[in-house]
């Protein structure tokens, strides 16, 4: 049961890790325009 619970809890950090990686990257591009 501990490791089904664990689970979901490192789902969650990759897509938090996932989602800031693609706001920096968004970032990069509106700086690459200008």
């Amino acid at each position: 049961n501990r490791r089904l619970w664990r689970d979901p809890e490192a789902t969650i950090k990759s897509a938090e890790a996932f989602l800031y990686a693609a706001s920096i990257m968004t970032l990069v591009r509106r700086i690459a325009r200008t």
